[in-house]
């Protein structure tokens, strides 16, 4: 895929993600987005990053209130914007692998069953059919639930269980949009899960010479001086959903800086997380695709972000590598 062809690419899924959303924001009301995520996982702070630049680039707004789980006050939601829709974080995690997160988004729809509550783009895995089931109870008795979904076999899953409306929608880390890659450091660098997520452990004996990292490791001093550096930005206008706002986004651009310089390092990348695929989309950069343990990334790919000479999808990471290497090799030769 040629670079020209991958900006088109990104403003096809942008455009896709403003059609699933128009209907929900609109100039006059504000907007809340809950469930920050204060993480090390650069993934989901690439996700905020993105809605933060959907609703400014579409609507030229900020959201009123924001929250993380532990800090989120129905009070507070209700003194700062007693009326407007309100956003749950998009990802991974809507299921019971991830069950903090799936609690209390329960809560928000227990809490709040006249607000209209849209759930931004997420992937659907539950191992248990009961869990499934109350998450069906709770949903069912919310009239005004809207879940978007990044795959097909989400789709099917929440047309099936769930009584709400459900639109297939891209991740919404499209809406960063084109990204500078810094110089590379590495023919190839391999991007793998070290969580719940994880396929396998890799072979690092077999393949010396490539870089295995994952990025969740960070250093906490440099996201509590951002937070400070946010906050302290806000101080002159005294709102405190302002100051929380503004430390919470700084950390996400740290922790997103941080992603994009390590995956820079690499000519060429393979991976099993989704937003190393999304974000070597986004700096051009060719990849490997792996899958997680419950094939999101696959079944992303196939609704939105395959087909292109970017990625490929391998059988393995011996032969991520072997591809990786030939793409690297290329560019160096180019």
């Amino acid at each position: 895929m040629t670079s020209d062809s991958n900006l088109v690419l990104i403003a096809k899924l942008k455009d896709m993600i403003h059609d699933c959303l128009k209907d929900y924001v609109s100039d006059e009301e504000p907007v809340a987005i809950l469930d920050f995520p204060d993480i090390r996982n650069c993934g989901d702070s690439a996700i905020w990053l993105g809605e933060m630049a959907y609703l400014k680039d579409r609507f030229g707004k900020r959201p009123a209130y924001v929250s993380r789980m532990h800090d989120f006050s129905p009070e507070d939601l209700d003194r700062v914007m007693p009326t407007g829709p309100i956003f749950v974080h998009g990802g991974g995690n809507f299921g019971d692998l991830w069950i903090t997160h799936q609690d209390f988004r329960e809560r928000v729809l227990e809490r709040f069953p006249e607000r209209q509550i849209i759930q931004f783009p997420q992937s659907i895995h539950y191992k248990s059919q009961e869990r499934a089931k109350e998450s069906a109870r709770i949903i069912g008795r919310h009239k005004n639930f809207v879940l978007l979904v990044r795959d097909e076999e989400s789709k099917q899953f929440a047309e099936k269980h769930f009584d709400c409306q459900v639109r297939l929608c891209p991740d919404m880390a499209f809406c960063i949009g084109e990204l500078q890659p810094a110089a590379s450091e590495f023919p190839v660098l391999a991007m793998l899960r070290a969580d719940l997520e994880k396929s396998g452990d890799p072979d690092r004996s077999a393949h010396p010479d490539v870089p295995m990292e994952d990025w969740i490791t960070e250093s906490a001093r440099r996201v509590r001086v951002s937070k400070a550096l946010g906050a302290a930005s806000a101080l002159l206008a005294l709102k405190p959903a302002e100051m929380r706002l503004r430390k919470l986004d700084a950390a996400a651009h740290n922790r997103f800086r941080r992603g994009i310089r390590q995956i820079s390092r690499g000519r060429a990348i393979v991976t099993d997380r989704l937003h190393v695929h999304i974000c070597s989309l986004l700096l051009g950069r060719p990849h490997a695709v792996l899958d997680n343990n419950y094939g999101k990334i696959r079944r992303f790919m196939a609704a939105f972000s395959g087909g292109t000479d970017l990625s490929y999808k391998a059988t393995s990471l011996d032969d991520g590598i072997a591809w990786a290497r030939h793409e690297a090799s290329r560019g160096a030769a180019g």
